[in-house]
């Protein structure tokens, strides 16, 4: 028999649902992202073939795997404008326009140029999709299931790459850019059944009715009568206070003005160094250059079967990532993470070493160490970055600042990618690039000790309030308590303060 407990619990997940499913509908166009990130991993072993129809070099492989990531640092910022002058939803939608286009011209190519375009065209997707998602679950979802509802975005874009592992294992490249097509039209359905726009954005507009639309399609399973209209003028309330007297600055005008205050500029910093920690630890470079990354450790496992394994654990761990998310904060996810990387890349580095240098013929170890590697990665410094890339910003500045932090992320993560190919020579082997990738694993749980606040369960308005006055967190005097189980479970009071904090 369940207890009164046990009631309320569900009746609390139940009110939860419509915003649930709306921020899972946003969060689903990382399927495609998906698809497109792995896609590089199994197109080129077929095109090193002997047998492929558009032979490569290795420099042309290294820019098939980045090219995806070089149209985002501008679109970025275009969609970040886009974000907050059309919506949230609307972006999402648009992307999908270069991604069909993109993937119709890598399925014809007949020459590396026509490759070289479609790869390109496909990154919209990388650019235009993650961020729109991450603000609009950032301003629809409560506190509490804020972090996890967000990490749903990363789980899909896992389940975008097991898919294409196993695709390309299974199938010609370009059958498998014929099916990536598809994959595009499930966040389109699911966004128009499921998500209204996001009615913070809607009030920002002065589109008032249509916010009040919004809130009582948010708010349809709650019983408290009036709730949509209380969030309305809560929302509305806010937004009056934070608005400027006179014609609203050029968008540029804005993000500089914001970044020169403590609010901006100090997560900036913060999420720059995440970015950069999370790019050479080597995270992205084994999933953009999986099949390859697997085939020079030498382990004696089929290397499309090792990558399958990868998308799997990912995927997986994606999921779980979201629960730990809810049941632990931000900083020790991060720091376990980091110091697990450390120790399993060590590992696998001196495994590998003995393989290359005739000491073993063939081990499984550096195989299974680099599957517990990604294992680490996903619940704390592959996630949680893009996780805060939203919630850390005022919103003033979330949309374009956003935009601004993603943009800065794939510069950096285009630098890696470029870099990949040449720093096996560089430092004597494929071990070297895993001890290389441990050292700065290493280094991540350093600064995330010294300077990664905790955001897990606080209103935006307690983040906004903590860089104001701190900047090293080891050392700030006060640190916002997390909200405690009760405050979370009284739904009226979490809604409309949540919507206060994200308008």
């Amino acid at each position: 028999m369940l207890s009164r407990n046990d009631i309320l619990k569900w009746n609390y997940g139940a009110h939860s649902l419509p915003q649930i499913l709306a921020c899972i509908s946003a969060a689903s166009f990382h399927l495609p992202v998906g698809i497109v990130v792995g896609y590089s991993a199994i197109l080129i072993p077929q095109l090193e073939a002997e047998d492929s129809e558009i032979p490569v070099t290795k420099d042309q492989t290294s820019w098939i795997a980045s090219l995806a990531v070089l149209v985002v640092p501008v679109v970025a910022l275009f969609s970040g404008y886009l974000v907050d002058s059309i919506g949230r939803l609307n972006t999402i939608r648009i992307a999908c326009i270069p991604y069909i286009i993109g993937w119709i011209l890598i399925a014809t190519a007949n020459n590396i140029t026509m490759l070289f375009i479609g790869r390109f065209l496909t990154g919209f997707a990388i650019a235009m999709g993650p961020s729109p998602a991450i603000v609009y679950i950032t301003e629809v979802a409560r506190p509490d299931l804020r972090g996890s509802l967000i990490c749903m975005g990363p789980s899909m874009t896992s389940l975008g790459m097991l898919f294409i592992y196993i695709k390309g294992a299974l199938l010609h490249w370009r059958t498998v850019a014929w099916i990536g097509i598809g994959y595009c039209v499930i966040p389109l359905v699911m966004m128009l059944l499921w998500a209204p726009e996001s009615p913070v954005w809607l009030v920002s507009k002065g589109k008032t009715e249509q916010a009040l639309k919004a809130y009582k399609f948010l708010a349809r399973a709650e019983t408290e009568e009036g709730l949509a209209e209380k969030q309305l003028a809560a929302a509305e309330k806010e937004h009056n206070s934070k608005k400027t007297v006179g014609k609203e600055p050029f968008i540029f005008v804005k993000l500089y003005r914001g970044f020169q205050k403590p609010t901006g500029y100090k997560p900036l910093f913060i999420l720059i160094m995440m970015f950069f920690f999370q790019q050479y630890a080597g995270i992205y470079i084994t999933i953009f250059y999986a099949v390859t990354f697997f085939e020079e450790i030498k382990s004696g496992l089929d290397p499309y079967i090792s990558t399958i394994m990868i998308g799997t654990i990912r995927m997986l761990i994606g999921l779980l990532t979201s629960a730990l998310l809810k049941r632990f904060g931000r900083r020790p996810l991060c720091m376990f993470s980091g110091l697990g990387m450390t120790l399993m890349l060590s590992i696998s580095g001196y495994y590998t070493y003995l393989i290359h240098t005739g000491q073993m013929e063939k081990s499984f170890v550096p195989v299974i160490c680099i599957l517990l590697y990604m294992t680490l990665s996903v619940i704390g410094l592959m996630s949680i970055p893009w996780t805060m890339s939203a919630e850390l910003f005022p919103l003033e500045i979330r949309g374009v600042a956003q935009g601004s932090t993603v943009s800065i992320a794939h510069v950096i993560m285009f630098s890696a990618l470029q870099m990949y190919r040449r720093l096996s020579d560089a430092l004597g082997g494929s071990y070297g690039v895993h001890w290389f990738f441990g050292g700065m694993s290493f280094l991540s749980v350093i600064f995330v000790y010294i300077f990664l606040p905790e955001t897990h369960k606080k209103m935006l308005s307690e983040i906004q309030d903590y860089f104001e006055h701190n900047t090293v967190y080891i050392l700030s005097k006060k640190k916002p308590t997390t909200q405690t189980p009760a405050t979370v479970n009284n739904s009226t009071a979490v809604t409309t303060n949540n919507n206060e904090n994200n308008v």
